[in-house]
């Protein structure tokens, strides 16, 4: 691995776990706990080529989900505890183990996608259109 593609990856876990800018690095990449920002407030990076969507809930669900559900069952099998008190316990757990993951993933898949300037194979002429008209749909209210 050189040095270049180190320091992509650092970059990618920095500013994306910590919910920054993937291109400046200061501005904020969310304006709500899991809602991304239409732009940057610092360089107006324009976020509409992030799209994350169920990367963060299928990762939450691999690497925090699957692993405490191990747990839970641990726990029954050696506290033998009742399923009422088994509920009380992974219920919480499971909800706040898969919840709280989610904006440092959904952050990371998004500066993932910038640094590395990815795209579904084909649809680069589609996006441009449909920003194209995005743009001239906002120019158009901008004017009346």
């Amino acid at each position: 691995m050189t040095e270049f593609e180190t320091d992509k990856r650092k970059w990618i876990f920095k500013s994306g776990w910590k919910g920054l800018c993937p291109r400046c690095g200061k501005g904020p990449m969310f304006k709500s706990w899991l809602k991304i920002s239409d732009t940057c407030d610092v360089c107006e990076l324009d976020y509409r080529f992030a799209s994350p969507d169920d990367g963060p809930a299928f990762f939450s669900l691999c690497f925090v989900a699957f692993p405490l559900l191990f747990l839970v069952v641990w726990i029954q099998v050696a506290f033998e505890i009742s399923v009422f008190a088994l509920i009380l316990i992974a219920v919480p757990l499971m909800s706040i183990g898969c919840v709280l993951p989610l904006r440092p993933i959904k952050g990371w898949l998004v500066a993932s996608q910038y640094v590395n300037r990815s795209m579904e194979a084909g649809t680069e002429k589609l996006w441009a259109q449909m920003h194209e008209r995005e743009d001239e749909a906002e120019r158009e209210k901008e004017g009346n």
